[in-house]
């Protein structure tokens, strides 16, 4: 057993014995990196990737093609890094199934798992039966950083698949602040129309950015 295989035994001892709370940010994607090069030192590698991107959170968010290029950083790594906010995503999915959403607050929170990691504008439908109850939801367009094209017949036609008689529209500001922009507006009163004359209401537009959110409806704008 060589000296690196010993340190890294002794590191999984630690995280089953302790998990991950008390691990420096850098040790935490050490112990990341077991899973994709299994033998050998991926300390240094670790440092460089957090000297590189600047933090946890931003080696995770960072895109495939600017991982590959740091040094040591292979396919496997690199998909690995990747699917860690893929899979977070799907856990906090699967724990809300089955849930009534009566307030903005309480769909808001629901949405921001939705938007974890994501680098891209990304719009999100949410449906609702009469009593509150989401029936539905799928992700319906992913625009470029500052853009996302809405169809409002796309819009449309999900809702009415889903037998909604209610849905919350969401997109997010990557980057950005969660607050409308005259576009969002103009958009949102599109999406309210259409969506009126097929008997289908617009509850909700939400606006996520990082773990902050803007309900149109509370702030008076529906």
């Amino acid at each position: 057993m060589s000296i690196h295989d010993g340190h890294r035994k002794r590191v999984k001892e630690r995280v089953m014995k302790e998990g991950l709370e008390n691990f420096d940010p850098h040790n935490v994607l050490e112990y990341l990196l077991y899973f994709s090069i299994p033998s050998g030192d991926v300390n240094p590698l670790a440092h460089r990737l957090m000297d590189h991107f600047g933090s946890l959170s931003a080696v995770l968010d960072a895109p495939y093609e600017e991982l590959v290029k740091v040094k040591g950083v292979g396919n496997h790594t690199a998909l690995l890094l990747k699917l860690i906010p893929e899979i977070s995503r799907w856990y906090q999915m699967d724990k809300a199934r089955e849930v009534i959403l009566s307030t903005s607050e309480e769909v808001g929170r629901f949405l921001l798992p939705r938007y974890l990691g994501r680098q891209t504008e990304t719009v999100y439908l949410l449906c609702f039966d009469n009593k509150g109850k989401l029936v539905g939801s799928q992700i319906l367009f992913k625009g470029s950083i500052n853009a996302a094209a809405v169809s409002v017949r796309l819009i449309v036609q999900a809702a009415l698949k889903f037998n909604a008689t209610q849905v919350v529209i969401s997109h997010n500001h990557p980057g950005g602040v969660a607050l409308p922009s005259e576009d969002d507006m103009a958009t949102t009163r599109r999406i309210a129309e259409a969506l009126n004359a097929v008997g289908i209401a617009l509850a909700d537009h939400i606006i996520v950015a990082d773990d902050d959110f803007v309900s149109l409806k509370d702030s008076g704008f529906l």
